[in-house]
């Protein structure tokens, strides 16, 4: 059986006074957590918050990360100055950088790679926007972006990786693929999985469902058999609607 990880994406809210308060009343609410969970502030707002979850069974991590090491890269932030605030894990070639900011699937592979090499783990985000939903081409972009974003990554490194299948469309705006829609994707990346890693490595990996996941929906997407868990959006940023999400179970 796999273990379900539920990880709430901050985005861009938060100063490190207001996530630190907030993650110690979350810690507090979740105490009876059976699943991981993973909270992903804004880079400053790391360090408040690693204090904060001290001693709690949360995890913090974080929402992006350089391909470089070290250098002249204004405004970038490095694996290894993540690790030293305390992140263990990292979530790569989420859609708004994709869309947003130009990630290529190259880019976010070299990305993978290098969180790999430096210890972290990685929430790889793939999904289709409703253009090429509707244009049938849903199984040719996560095809795509599973291929290439876990180009020349081991078997063995995959236990370190974490797959969330986000459809765009879903993101912020209300609506949820069915669960059955989400199974159906999920279903498919673990079928690719298992075309390039075999059936062990597809069947133990966690992929989670990201779109509008909220207390209403969560158990119902929960008892799909593809789907282990949640990458929350604006639900992580209240307390009361968090902690259902990642209590869905108890």
């Amino acid at each position: 059986m796999r273990n379900v990880c539920i990880a709430g994406n901050w985005k861009m809210n938060m100063t490190p006074s207001e996530g630190a308060a907030f993650a110690k009343a979350l810690a507090e609410a979740v105490k009876d957590a059976s699943v991981r969970v993973v909270v992903a502030p804004p880079f400053v707002t790391i360090a408040s918050v690693v204090a904060a979850v001290k001693g709690s069974a949360i995890e913090v991590g974080a929402q992006n990360m350089s391909d470089q090491l070290s250098g002249a890269y204004t405004g970038e932030v490095s694996a290894p100055m993540l690790k030293e605030t305390g992140v263990s894990i990292v979530i790569l070639g989420h859609s708004e950088r994709r869309a947003l900011y130009g990630e290529t699937d190259a880019f976010i592979n070299r990305k993978v790679k290098l969180a790999l090499e430096q210890d972290l783990d990685v929430i790889l985000c793939v999904g289709e926007t409703l253009g090429e939903r509707e244009a049938g081409k849903l199984e040719e972009v996560l095809k795509r972006q599973v291929v290439e974003g876990l180009r020349d990554i081991s078997a063995q490194s995959m236990s370190r990786i974490i797959v969330a299948y986000e459809p765009v469309w879903a993101i912020g705006t209300g609506k949820t693929a069915t669960p059955d829609d989400a199974n159906s994707a999920h279903a498919f990346i673990r079928s690719e999985i298992e075309k390039l890693y075999g059936k062990s490595v597809a069947e133990s990996l966690i992929i989670q469902y990201g779109g509008s996941v909220k207390p209403s929906n969560v158990k119902d997407l929960m008892a799909m058999e593809h789907i282990d868990g949640a990458l929350v959006g604006g639900a992580s940023l209240s307390v009361e609607q968090f902690a259902p999400i990642v209590r869905y179970n108890v």
